[in-house]
């Protein structure tokens, strides 16, 4: 059953965590050419399709939490500190897109529209790329976290 878990866990995370990483880190590069050339609507349509995407695989990424407990339980490492501290970034990460990336990205996505003030606009790409790196980062850090697990004895 361990084996199961586990499975189900790292797959959810490589199809719900991956598209939300690529979409939002390739985010603030089209809104910075949506806001250069406001004719474009070829970037806002693609900017509305990333923003979609990481709305929707965000809500599918509710699975890589609830399976990777799951495998914890399984394993029998709910107090390990690896775990712990990844429970930490996992939930650092989760408020990061929540409440910073995914807001954000709905402000810029008015602003190229046209309905959101224009002296919000300028800062929001360099914003969004600060954020989206640090969601990332938070991710990969888990990640190591997750294959290292210092101080296992699970040998899993």
């Amino acid at each position: 059953m361990t084996k199961l878990l586990l499975s189900l866990h790292v797959l959810a995370a490589l199809v719900a965590v991956g598209p939300v990483t690529v979409a939002a880190s390739m985010f603030p590069a089209t809104l910075r050419r949506a806001l250069g050339d406001p004719s474009d609507g070829g970037a806002r349509t693609t900017l509305r399709t990333l923003h979609r995407i990481c709305r929707v695989y965000a809500a599918v990424g509710i699975a890589v939490p609830v399976s990777g407990l799951a495998t914890a339980g399984s394993l029998g490492v709910m107090g390990d500190g690896w775990l712990i501290a990844s429970i930490v970034l996992t939930t650092a990460a989760v408020a990061v897109l929540a409440l910073l990336i995914l807001p954000a990205q709905d402000l810029a996505l008015a602003g190229t529209a046209g309905s959101a003030p224009p002296a919000s606009i300028p800062s929001t790409p360099q914003r969004l790329a600060m954020l989206t790196g640090i969601f990332n980062l938070l991710w990969a850090t888990v990640t190591v976290l997750m294959i290292i697990r210092p101080g296992s004895t699970t040998g899993a």
